[in-house]
């Protein structure tokens, strides 16, 4: 027989005890401070994370692209095509395989890590951790990213 919820249950639902809330509301404070910080590199904060997979990369096929950021190819496709239009990213079709398509830095884009050199130090000033806090937490995150991943997983297949 279960138990009739309590109040310390009900309490557990409130808006503030919730992890993904928290996350969230962290999350689209780090837009908007991204957003300041990337206006002057002329990128949202998509294109950014494309370009950093890229200056890490080198040049990667779509789904490459893709797999790094999380990202399927109807979402990453639209952030590639801005930015070749700014003149950052270059598209080509592989000779060994027609369907896969290849993104690679121009030399503008290649330029542009040097500016960008500064963004992670402005990030850190704005959370006010230091470099060792910022370690644990992204680590802590990706924990978390690692468990949460394992258990959609084991959930899909209980659907089955």
């Amino acid at each position: 027989m279960t138990a009739s919820p309590t109040a310390a249950d009900a309490d557990w639902l409130r808006l503030d005890r919730q992890i993904c809330f928290s996350l969230h509301a962290a999350s689209r404070a780090f837009n908007g401070v991204y957003r300041v910080i990337l206006k002057d590199l002329g990128l949202t904060y998509p294109q950014y994370l494309v370009m950093l997979v890229l200056w890490e990369q080198g040049d990667l096929p779509v789904k490459k692209l893709g797999e790094h950021l999380r990202l399927d190819s109807g979402t990453l496709s639209p952030l590639v095509k801005r930015l070749e239009g700014a003149g950052l990213v270059r598209r080509e079709r592989s000779t060994e395989d027609e369907r896969s398509v290849r993104v690679r830095l121009t030399e503008e884009g290649a330029a542009l890590r040097e500016r960008a050199l500064e963004v992670p130090r402005c990030i850190a000033r704005a959370t006010g951790f230091d470099l060792t806090e910022i370690t644990e937490l992204r680590e802590r995150l990706d924990r978390l990213t690692t468990a949460l991943d394992a258990a959609a997983l084991t959930a899909g297949h209980e659907e089955d």
